[in-house]
């Protein structure tokens, strides 16, 4: 199974990414999800796919998305360095860029 960061996943071809993981849970699972500002659907796409991270560039967002994950394990970061971090860590197999 591969492991995706899908970085822009509110966008369209984001949503199209978790579109054809959800086709193919077999096949891929959302590992991290990023978001520029939509708190709204990132915090949805979290719950329904379950990453084990979440960032949020916008770091005013950070306690709005934290407060709607709170009842999920799911990692919460905020800031553009955040998602350098993510995606360095080493923890996907695939990044998507969707921005």
């Amino acid at each position: 199974m591969k492991r995706l960061a899908i970085l822009g996943s509110t966008g369209s071809i984001g949503t199209q990414t978790l579109q054809v993981i959800e086709a193919h849970p077999d096949l891929f699972c959302a590992e991290v999800l990023t978001a520029n500002r939509n708190v709204k659907l990132l915090a949805e796409q979290a719950i329904r796919f379950k990453p084990n991270m979440v960032v949020i560039a916008e770091e005013n967002k950070y306690a709005e998305l934290k407060e709607a994950l709170k009842a999920e394990d799911i990692k919460v970061y905020a800031g553009k360095e955040a998602l350098s971090q993510v995606v360095a860590a080493g923890t996907v197999d695939m990044v998507v860029t969707a921005t």
